[in-house]
């Protein structure tokens, strides 16, 4: 999990950032990402790709993630944004953001995924990142756990959609949901669904 960040560390790369995001499938809510600066030689076992780990374990390293960690920076990008401008932007955007807000200005950057922005910061794309370089993967949770707490959040205000537990994504009941009580003001328009007039 540390062959990319090992590298550049002995390169004099001292602020690599890992960016991943969490949220482009689903039918509602924002994308959300997050961008992580861990200290030259840092190691923790425990942190791996969030789809890996138990809701439980990723609030854990959550705290643990952004304690140590030099700097980190989230980005989000909510479902208007997503409509206007399509999920792909949407996620290139809220990366953006996740770097903007650094308080540490990175001097190279690994992303998660084939797709990055215009960035004038030297960066690497490594596809499936969160499951070979710990920077990625410990943005991967901070991404995750967040839009999940954004999510939980949504719950209250609309309770009939259930969105603590499906997060938002196309579940059978969620799409159940949306037929019986329509859409709610965090759906996304852009994502069709067969059989939903939205």
């Amino acid at each position: 999990m540390l062959f990319y960040e090992k590298k550049l560390w002995s390169s004099g790369f001292n602020n690599v950032a890992g960016v991943d995001e969490a949220g482009r499938g689903p039918l509602a809510g924002p994308v959300v990402a997050a961008s992580v600066i861990l200290p030259v030689d840092y190691f923790n076992d425990e942190i791996n790709d969030s789809k890996k780990l138990t809701l439980k374990k990723r609030e854990k390293l959550f705290d643990v993630i952004t304690h140590d960690a030099l700097s980190y920076g989230i980005g989000i990008v909510d479902n208007f944004e997503i409509d206007r401008i399509n999920i792909l932007q949407a996620t290139m955007k809220a990366m953006q953001i996740s770097i903007n807000n650094l308080e540490i200005k990175p001097d190279y950057i690994l992303v998660d995924g084939n797709h990055f922005f215009n960035c004038e910061i030297d960066h690497q794309l490594i596809i499936k990142g969160d499951s070979k370089s710990l920077s990625i993967a410990a943005a991967s949770i901070l991404a995750k756990v967040t839009r999940d707490r954004l999510m939980d959040y949504f719950t209250v205000d609309y309770p009939e959609y259930n969105f603590s537990k499906h997060k938002g994504y196309g579940t059978k009941e969620h799409i159940h949901l949306i037929k019986k009580f329509g859409k709610s003001p965090i759906h996304r328009k852009s994502f069709l669904v067969k059989g939903i007039d939205y």
